[in-house]
């Protein structure tokens, strides 16, 4: 009996049907992506087809070369990357500390406190925008940096806290105990005896919160008037004007905006499903 369960589980059928799904599955997921480098590559005449691609008759690089100079790509690629580096600086340390407090320690109101800020995962960001609009304008922090790292961080937490309470039960609590009795103090029992052991959750707290932001427009649309802290996201909104008929540039400007974050997950992908994974059967 024992014998035909294990032919079934591993028989050739069952693994080509499973391979045909995740391949569609993977088609349909992609799509999207080939389907705008496409059309970027291509003249505005070429666009208007009855197909669901084009094949250039030559390829447009110019496309390109116009939505990284009148996009002002690199200003704004520079404030995406200090603004999301920071937040998940921020998101990290924050994270680390709070899960440490709320899941180690023992005191009086540690449960509710966690169940407070884990809350936070129910409430969309946007749903802030105004009231946060409202408080930047009295304290005078509308068009900085600030009025972008708050909200990011603030809704990165919940996340990012829930996957280290997960991680912290991979890390025996003996370990603590002792640094204690060497004399270590509480910061340099976390920093020196807890966080090196939570590479993996670090890993997949920095770049779920760098994923989740990056692309994040409508905070820094109504928030930020000025270039000098302009995110990604608005090099797309430099073409509504000039470029407005010409759907290649844009389609380009799309794709360079795009690709920063398409790499990230390239490169990580295994760190994320890895610490997710880890983090939930741990938690």
């Amino acid at each position: 009996m024992g014998s035909k369960i294990a032919g079934k589980k591993h028989s050739p059928a069952g693994k080509i049907i499973v391979w045909v799904v995740l391949s569609i599955m993977a088609v349909i997921q992609i799509f999207p992506l080939v389907w705008l480098v496409d059309f970027s590559l291509a003249s505005s005449n070429e666009m208007f087809t009855s197909g669901l691609l084009v094949m250039p008759k030559k390829i447009q690089w110019g496309n390109y070369a116009k939505a990284f100079v009148d996009g002002h790509f690199l200003l704004y690629l520079k404030n995406s990357i200090i603004i999301n580096g920071l937040a998940v600086l921020l998101v990290l340390i924050i994270s680390i500390m709070a899960a440490f407090a709320v899941h180690r320690m023992r005191w009086k109101l540690s449960g509710f406190v966690k169940t407070l800020l884990l809350l936070g995962m129910m409430i969309p960001i946007h749903a802030t925008l105004l009231p946060n609009y409202k408080l930047y304008n009295t304290l005078n922090i509308t068009d900085t940096c600030w009025a972008l790292l708050i909200p990011y961080v603030a809704f990165s937490l919940p996340q990012a806290l829930y996957l280290m309470t997960g991680f912290l039960d991979s890390v025996p609590i003996e370990l603590e105990e002792a640094a204690v009795m060497d004399g270590c103090g509480i910061y340099r029992i976390v920093f020196q005896v807890v966080i090196p052991l939570l590479k993996p959750s670090i890993a997949t707290v920095s770049i779920m919160t760098f994923l989740n932001n990056w692309n994040e427009f409508m905070m820094a649309r109504t928030y930020l008037s000025s270039p000098k802290w302009k995110t990604l996201p608005f090099s797309v909104l430099e073409f509504t004007g000039q470029y407005s008929s010409n759907y290649a540039v844009q389609f380009a400007v799309m794709a360079l905006t795009a690709a920063p974050a398409v790499i990230v997950y390239i490169i990580l992908n295994k760190h994320i499903t890895k610490g997710v994974a880890m983090g939930a059967v741990k938690g």
